[in-house]
């Protein structure tokens, strides 16, 4: 089992920059896929990124492509998003989530391990 914890979130105006970061614990954190989720008012938990264990493959929602970028330091046990050209769209709590899946892992329902959630809130 990993434990993690989101941060960074905020509020911004269109066109800023943030960056969130998810701390895991336990030494099992280079296992583990990892993935960036969100979830609007109203809306189920949506995937926005994921990153291999070794970090050497991402993938991210056509959404966010070109603008979002994930990241991850095993020797730290930390999974970066780092959100560029902000939209009033991307507004939503966002996860980090662990999962053990061997592919690339889209759907909420394959994580086994998710942090508290991060509030990013986006003014036009």
């Amino acid at each position: 089992q990993v434990q993690l914890v989101e941060s960074g979130g905020g509020l911004v105006q269109a066109g800023d920059s943030l960056r969130l970061s998810c701390a895991a614990s336990g030494r099992t954190f280079s296992y583990y896929r990892m993935g960036w989720f969100r979830q609007a008012p109203g809306k189920g938990r949506e995937f926005v990124a994921g990153i291999s264990q070794s970090g050497s493959t991402t993938y991210y929602a056509d959404s966010v492509k070109g603008r979002f970028t994930i990241s991850r330091d095993n020797a730290k046990n930390t999974v970066d998003l780092r959100m560029n050209s902000l939209k009033p769209e991307d507004t939503a709590v966002y996860y980090c989530g662990a999962t053990s899946s061997l592919g690339r892992a889209v759907n909420p329902e394959s994580y086994s391990n998710w942090g508290q959630g991060t509030q990013v809130t986006v003014s036009s």
